[in-house]
C-alpha cells in the first residue's frame, strides 16, 4: 500500500546539538535527518504539477522527483536525481538559503511551514556519501581543455558540469587546499571540511586536475593559461578583498576583518594550542555586521574561548541579512546582539614614549552610535539615522569588521581586455557568462560580489553550458 501523505502543517526539526554544549566545540551544529524523518518529512510533499519549488533553485534541481524517491526508500536514486544538477548536494543542502529559494516557492508554506527541502537534500547526500562503494567514472575526453581559476562554488561547479561532458579540465587555487570559501570562509560548525573534502574528491575521480598553491595574476596570468593550450578559462575567484568602514582606530592591533579571522581560524587552524599562524582568543568581541559572515565570525570567537561576543549592527532585527536559523542558533548561544547601533571609532592603547610594551596599539573598546530608521533606500529597507548626543562606549578587546567584501583586483590587473564595473566586478553576459575578452567566461562574487553558495554554483552551471556550446562549435 503506498504511503499516504503526510498533512503535518510544520516541518520536522532538525536535530542539533544543545546550545551549551555547542558554543565549546567546532563539531556541526545540525545532526540530520534519520532516514524514517526524512521519510515522513518527504510525505508532506504534494509533488505539485508545476514544480514551483524549482523554479526557486538557481540551478534547476528537479525537486518533487528526487523527493518522490525518498518516499519509496531509494535514497541512491534520490541522490542520483540530485546530482544531475548539482555538483555539491551535501554542501547545499547545509548552507543554501532555501527559506528564501525553493522552499520560499512551497505551496505547504502557504498555509503552514514548506517541505524541508534542504534538509532533505543534506539527508540524500550524506546518505550516499555514507554508502557509496566507488568514486564516480571519468568521462572519455573529447580533446578539448579548460582552466578554471578558483576552486569555489562557481569553479567546482563549472568544472563538473565540463567534465561530465569530456573536458580536460585544470582548476588553478590560490591556497594550499581545495574548496575556496566553503573551505576558507564557512566553519567547521557549520560545513565540516570533509564533506568538502569529499566533494572535490569526486571531481578529481572524473578526471579534475585540482592545481593548488597557484595564484592566476602572479604565478601564471590568463594569457599564459592559453598559451598552455587551453582553450577556454572561467574565472571564478570570488570576492576576498574585505571592506572596512575607515572610522578611527580600525589599523590598531585586535581588529580583523572577517576573511581573516575565520581563514585563520577555519584553514590555518589558529584554533590548536600551538598555532603556526595565532589568532586573537579569548576577551570581549566585538563583530561588525548582520550577514552570514557576521554570524559565522561570532560563533567562531565563542568557540576559541571569548567571554562575550557583540553583534553591533545598524539596523533592527527584521532587517538582518543573515539566515534566520544562523541568527537564533546565535542567540541561542549567547551571542549578544546590539542593533540599532554602528561604531564611530576604535579606542586603543597608545603610549608613543614606550615602545616596548607589548600593549601598545592594541584595541581597548569600541565608541557607537545609537541609530533609528528613516526612509527606505534603493532596495527598499529602511535606512538608519544616527540619533545625536548618543555615542557610547562598548568594552572589547578585538573587533571583526563583516561589512562585505569585494572582488580581487588582482585578475583584471593583469589581463588586457577584461573589462569590469565600478564595484571591481567583472562583467560578463547574463545568460552565458562571457566577458569581454574572448574565451573567457566569469561568474560567482567575481562577478557579483559576495553572495550565496547556490548562486555562484548557478553562474557556474551557465560559464558551462556557454564554454561546451563556444568549445563545439553549437
Amino acid at each position: 500500500m503506498a504511503n499516504l501523505p503526510n498533512m503535518d502543517p510544520k516541518k520536522h526539526e532538525m536535530p542539533t546539538q544543545a546550545p551549551e554544549v555547542r558554543a565549546h566545540n567546532f563539531s556541526e551544529v545540525a545532526l540530520g535527518y534519520s532516514e524514517e524523518t526524512a521519510i515522513q518529512e518527504a510525505l508532506r510533499c504534494l509533488n505539485c504539477k508545476n514544480y514551483p519549488c524549482v523554479s526557486g533553485c538557481p540551478v534547476n534541481i528537479h525537486i518533487p522527483e528526487f523527493i518522490s524517491k525518498i518516499k519509496e526508500g531509494d535514497f541512491e536514486g534520490a541522490y542520483q536525481v540530485i546530482q544531475q544538477s548539482s555538483s555539491l548536494p551535501a554542501v547545499c543542502g547545509r548552507v543554501c538559503p532555501q527559506e528564501t529559494q525553493c522552499e520560499s516557492k512551497c505551496v505547504r508554506g502557504i498555509k503552514g511551514e514548506p517541505v524541508g527541502i534542504g534538509r532533505l537534500e543534506r539527508f540524500v547526500a550524506d546518505w550516499h556519501n555514507a554508502h557509496a562503494e566507488k568514486l564516480p567514472e571519468k568521462v572519455t575526453s573529447n580533446g578539448h581543455k579548460v582552466a578554471i581559476v578558483g576552486s569555489g562554488p562557481s569553479g567546482l561547479t563549472c568544472a563538473g558540469d565540463l567534465a561530465k561532458k569530456g573536458y580536460e579540465v585544470t582548476v588553478y587555487e590560490a591556497l594550499h587546499t581545495a574548496g575556496g570559501v566553503l573551505v576558507y570562509g564557512i566553519p567547521e560548525f557549520r560545513l565540516p571540511k570533509s564533506i568538502v573534502q569529499k566533494e572535490v574528491d569526486n571531481l578529481t575521480a572524473m578526471g579534475v586536475d585540482m592545481e593548488t598553491n597557484v595564484v592566476i595574476g602572479k604565478t601564471l596570468t590568463i594569457d599564459e593559461l592559453f598559451d598552455k593550450g587551453f582553450e577556454a578559462v572561467f574565472v571564478g575567484s570570488g570576492a576576498g578583498l574585505p571592506n572596512f568602514m575607515g572610522i578611527p582606530g580600525e589599523s590598531l592591533k585586535g581588529v580583523y576583518s572577517a576573511n581573516e579571522f575565520l581563514t585563520r581560524s577555519n584553514l590555518m587552524k589558529a584554533y590548536k594550542e600551538d598555532p603556526v599562524t595565532p589568532i586573537m582568543k579569548g576577551g570581549k568581541v566585538a563583530v561588525v555586521g548582520g550577514g552570514n559572515v557576521a554570524m559565522d565570525a561570532a560563533r567562531t570567537a565563542l568557540r576559541l574561548g571569548a567571554e562575550k561576543v557583540y553583534i553591533v549592527y545598524r539596523r533592527s532585527l527584521e532587517e538582518l541579512p543573515a539566515r534566520k536559523e544562523e541568527v537564533e542558533h546565535a542567540m541561542e548561544e549567547g551571542i549578544d546582539f546590539k542593533l540599532l547601533n554602528n561604531p564611530v571609532e576604535i579606542l586603543g592603547y597608545h603610549n608613543p614614549d614606550d615602545r616596548r610594551d607589548p600593549k601598545n596599539g592594541f584595541v581597548t573598546g569600541m565608541k557607537c552610535i545609537k541609530m533609528e530608521l528613516g526612509e527606505p533606500d534603493e532596495k527598499g529597507r529602511r535606512r538608519p539615522v544616527a540619533i545625536p548626543g548618543s555615542e557610547f562606549e562598548l568594552e572589547v578587546d578585538t573587533v571583526i569588521m563583516s561589512i562585505g567584501t569585494s572582488p580581487n583586483p588582482l585578475i583584471k590587473s593583469t589581463t588586457e581586455g577584461l573589462d569590469v564595473n565600478s564595484h571591481g566586478g567583472i562583467i560578463v553576459e547574463e545568460q552565458a557568462g562571457a566577458t569581454t575578452k574572448q574565451g573567457v567566461y566569469a561568474g560567482g562574487d567575481a562577478v557579483t560580489g559576495a553572495a550565496t553558495v547556490i548562486s555562484a554554483m548557478g553562474a557556474g552551471k551557465i560559464a558551462a553550458k556557454a564554454i561546451d556550446e563556444y568549445l563545439s562549435g553549437k
